[in-house]
């Protein structure tokens, strides 16, 4: 229930998000929300945060310039022409690309489940993005960019961890995005004289929420729950988005977006679990389920 209320806030996110998006510069979002989370993060840390060295900096200095990255071209994205529920699939290809990324860092070659993935998320994208023109949108674009990122950063933040404390890791992380977001803020003058308050309380809920609170409700589920039903659980994150987008921002879902949006769950599931079939048809059991990436 903890990881189906993570998944249920952050697909609340593409939404909320792309609201803000109308009336606040991309950097303002990324500084509030980071800030925000930043701080609750390093209440939970305490004293822990003492065992920031050299090597925590770097690591942390380096995983905020991706995520600063990721997150900055999404919400440009959302800025543009995409919708929310169409963001909210799109950015989940991370999760079909964090097994290549890992090829590249370290070693590990994808499997054919991979690869298969990939494929169907590969047609998914092209269903949801591609117009009738056969053209695609900016803002589809940067969020297939922001995903590409989110996936390197999976792969990063892995690495970073390795005998780190995680939670302190993190911490730095959100951190210097914050610094990095700041410091785009008051170099190019985006701040304005009064901002929306529907807004604000709207970032400031991505940063207390979204940001800090679905860490720690993803911490003590996983704690509870196999590898591979959590995945599957977290990925409804992108069903979500679509729920709340056409609930909320009145998007209408046509039935090629529908089949893109299905392929891409599939690829997403495939991904994130190995399911190998006894049987075709019918009454397959499925064994070997293992949470990869």
């Amino acid at each position: 229930m903890l990881l189906l209320l993570a998944a249920m806030i952050w697909g609340s996110t593409f939404v909320i998000t792309k609201m803000a998006a109308g009336s606040l510069p991309t950097a303002v979002i990324l500084a509030i929300r980071f800030t925000v989370g930043a701080i609750s993060i390093a209440v939970f840390c305490g004293k822990d945060l003492s065992k920031i060295d050299l090597v925590y900096l770097k690591w942390g200095i380096l995983l905020g310039i991706i995520t600063f990255f990721s997150y900055g071209v999404h919400i440009f994205g959302l800025e543009l022409d995409t919708t929310p529920g169409k963001s909210a699939f799109l950015t989940a290809i991370y999760c079909v690309l964090v097994p290549f990324v890992y090829w590249l860092f370290r070693q590990g070659r994808p499997d054919g489940y991979n690869f298969g993935a990939a494929f169907l998320c590969l047609i998914g994208i092209g269903l949801v993005s591609l117009t009738d023109g056969l053209t695609i949108l900016r803002g589809d674009i940067y969020t297939l960019l922001g995903g590409i990122a989110g996936a390197v950063e999976i792969v990063l933040v892995a690495m970073a961890c390795n005998r780190r404390d995680p939670l302190v890791m993190t911490c730095l992380q959100l951190v210097f995005v914050a610094v990095f977001s700041w410091i785009l803020v008051f170099s190019q003058g985006f701040m304005p004289d009064s901002y929306a308050l529907n807004d604000m309380w709207g970032i400031v809920y991505l940063g207390l929420f979204a940001t800090a609170g679905c860490l720690g409700l993803q911490s003590i589920g996983l704690k509870y729950t196999n590898p591979s039903s959590a995945a599957i659980i977290l990925s409804l994150e992108s069903v979500f988005g679509v729920l709340f987008s056409v609930c909320f921002y009145d998007e209408v879902i046509t039935l090629k977006m529908m089949i893109g949006f299905s392929l891409i769950f599939v690829a997403v599931i495939i991904s994130q679990t190995k399911l190998k079939f006894l049987k075709f048809f019918g009454k397959a059991q499925a064994f070997e389920i293992h949470r990869i990436g």
